[in-house]
């Protein structure tokens, strides 16, 4: 009786580089948090007022509206869309609610409609994207400019000033509880309650099918065409609040308020590990990506570096995530490809 030796089924090797390759998709994330925490640790060391209480609160009030506008992008980006129109939906609410609240409106039916005209704008761009099936990246590039438009006609040359504005808006925007700013609470709670929807709701889970392969999903009975567009709905909405906010943190507005960040929120999602080819990701890295972002540029700040390489920065990370994203899709294609041929 002879003895033969074992070596491990191909399936069982595949499996476990899947599995290799599924760990590093999510240490991103932590990568993230390793990459901040050294960031922020030599930055102090060489400008202890960089860990100063205003300092600190800085960083969490300039990181507030690009992490709520990136926890809405990040569900477009999961599906394999791209919304480039947020930074115009930002600028034209804060313009429109601002002119509202100064000619008498309250608060509360100032904040609804700010996130009414965001959600008819993410409902223009889902319907363009998903049901007449125009590509993402012309839809809102094209919608970008048209509330831009919008804007410059509805503001005439004016701009909206702090002392127009009404105190408990002014409080949103620079108050706290029990030391901690209003906007970065808003914030936390809207990324955690999308957060949990989309990993532990059947319907959530369906937006990274999307993502993966749409026309599988289709296949598989998903509602692809709804879904994308209550994506392109949330981010709208999520838009409409973040130009509130912007209101409310700076109190003086003019017609191009939050101009060109579309691309910053685009960065941070994919630098906080939201594949751009969809389907893999999180909002919780996405929300660590604006906050990166956010904390490079304070940090050069503080060390009076040019600002200009902030851009170069951005622009190096994005890069990265990029290839990074790209050559883990490839491993994965050829793990499936391996293991379809083992059977």
């Amino acid at each position: 009786m002879t003895a033969t030796t074992t070596r491990p089924e191909p399936a069982a090797r595949d499996r476990s580089a899947r599995s290799l390759v599924d760990l590093v998709f999510r240490a991103r994330e932590l990568s993230l948090v390793l990459a901040l925490a050294a960031l922020v640790g030599g930055t102090a060391a060489v400008n202890p007022n960089f860990l100063s209480g205003q300092g600190v609160e800085d960083i969490l009030l300039n990181t507030a509206i690009l992490a709520l506008l990136a926890v809405g992008q990040s569900m477009v980006v999961i599906t394999r869309n791209l919304d480039l129109s947020v930074g115009s939906v930002v600028g034209l609410v804060a313009f429109v609610v601002g002119d509202a609240l100064a000619s008498g409106w309250g608060l509360v039916p100032g904040v609804v409609l700010g996130i009414a005209i965001g959600a008819a704008c993410g409902l223009l761009n889902g319907l363009l994207v998903s049901f007449c099936r125009v590509p993402a990246l012309v839809v809102t590039l094209g919608t970008l400019y048209v509330f831009q438009g919008v804007c410059h006609y509805v503001a005439a040359g004016r701009q909206i000033n702090a002392v127009n504005l009404p105190p408990a808006l002014l409080s949103l925007g620079n108050g706290a509880v029990l030391g901690v700013p209003y906007l970065p609470l808003i914030t936390v709670v809207i990324m955690f309650a999308i957060g949990y929807y989309l990993r532990a709701y059947p319907s959530g889970r369906e937006f990274y099918a999307i993502g993966s392969s749409p026309e599988a999903a289709r296949l598989a009975g998903v509602p692809v065409r709804r879904r994308v567009l209550a994506a392109y709905l949330v981010s709208g909405c999520l838009a409409g609040l973040a130009g509130v906010l912007w209101l409310a943190r700076f109190g003086t507005v003019v017609a191009d308020s939050a101009n060109g960040w579309e691309l910053l929120v685009i960065s941070a999602v994919v630098v906080g590990g939201v594949a751009i080819t969809g389907g893999v990701g999180s909002v919780y890295g996405a929300a660590l990506g604006a906050l990166l972002l956010t904390v490079i540029g304070g940090a050069l700040v503080v060390l009076r570096v040019n600002p200009f390489w902030q851009q170069a920065i951005t622009g190096a990370l994005l890069l990265i995530a990029i290839s990074v994203d790209r050559v883990l899709a490839l491993r994965v294609a050829r793990l499936l490809r391996r293991r379809s041929r083992h059977g």
